[in-house]
């Protein structure tokens, strides 16, 4: 790869949504899955407590780059008008450990965190899946909509948030690009094919009972071992998925509150690779569960992506010029 001798260029938001479109975001997942890489040989994530919120350093080392993800996660700052999430992903040449580039970190978690799940869903929902349901209306919201639309046939979707305001202008937002999309409905877990939760909500959205037989739920909003989105219910019932065994033993609370509870094992789950590599059978009368918690293999093999692609851009060969 090209290594500047100078200063690395920073690949701001923009940049990145230009070079590296919703579906090619979702193929080089899906490639990094199944070409052999093991996700339970990450690093682990390193959280660091302030009074603002928490700090979360993740990084990440595959084939030819390196890297890490350093980002603020500020709750108040939704009441300020600001950015909950803010960072910078440092994408490094993995033989030296130079710096290549400087990435908008947000954007990369914006568009990664929809992909993986666009994967998941790929295998897990039913091929005919039409009627989407969102819980949220910030950016993961709209990513998710837009990724599961590149894996499935979505027609229908119906959105729960907390403002109102919020609601409309999604629901504005979809219609404008030839979605039939509305405010849900006052019992909308029954009706739909898929189920995308991506909130900051602490506490479960729903009781999972009443998802169908056959739906498959995606969960992707918290980290964190004491928060959850979904219940232990659809837990017990569903065909779970998680990136995997660990990460979701240690950081995901819909994981470890049904084990807590006694209504699943570690056995019982399934890893995304697994399921990407055809080893988990999905019968058509259970409900279907990816939680995701986000890990740094996904933030890594995108920003590769995206510095590949921009490097074409540049018309420049891969090459290494400079050691560290």
């Amino acid at each position: 790869m090209t290594v500047d001798p100078g200063r690395p260029p920073f690949l701001d938001g923009a940049t990145i949504s230009r070079v590296l479109p919703t579906a090619a975001v979702i193929d080089t997942i899906r490639e990094a899955v199944a070409g052999g890489f093991d996700p339970e040989t990450e690093p682990l994530r390193t959280s660091v407590a302030l009074p603002a919120g928490q700090i979360l350093f993740m990084p990440s080392a595959i084939d030819r780059y390196a890297g890490v993800k350093l980002v603020s996660v500020a709750p108040a700052n939704s009441d300020r008008g600001l950015p909950r999430i803010q960072g910078v992903y440092l994408l490094m040449d993995a033989a030296t450990l130079a710096p290549v580039a400087l990435l908008d970190a947000p954007t990369l978690t914006a568009i990664r965190t929809p992909a993986v799940s666009a994967v998941a869903v790929d295998h897990l929902a039913a091929p005919d899946a039409r009627r989407l349901l969102v819980f949220g209306t910030g950016p993961q919201a709209h990513g998710h909509v837009e990724a599961i639309r590149q894996v499935r046939p979505i027609e229908r979707l119906s959105v729960v948030g907390r403002r109102p305001a919020s609601v409309e202008a999604f629901v504005a937002r979809w219609r404008a690009l030839g979605l039939h999309a509305e405010a849900a409905g006052a019992d909308p877990v029954g009706q739909a094919d898929i189920i995308c939760c991506c909130t900051t909500a602490r506490h479960p959205l729903f009781d999972g009972s009443l998802v169908g037989p056959s739906a498959t739920v995606v969960a992707v909003g918290s980290h964190e071992p004491d928060v959850r989105e979904v219940d232990e219910n659809l837990v017990a019932r569903a065909v779970t998925v998680v990136e995997t065994r660990s990460t979701a033993l240690r950081e995901a609370g819909e994981i470890v509150h049904a084990l807590r509870a006694g209504r699943c094992t570690p056995d019982g789950l399934h890893t995304l690779a697994e399921l990407v590599r055809g080893a988990v059978t999905v019968p058509p009368t259970r409900p279907r569960l990816f939680k995701s918690t986000g890990m740094a293999w996904q933030d890594l093999v995108t920003a590769a992506a995206v510095h590949r692609r921009w490097l074409g851009t540049h018309a420049q060969e891969p090459s290494v010029e400079r050691s560290a």
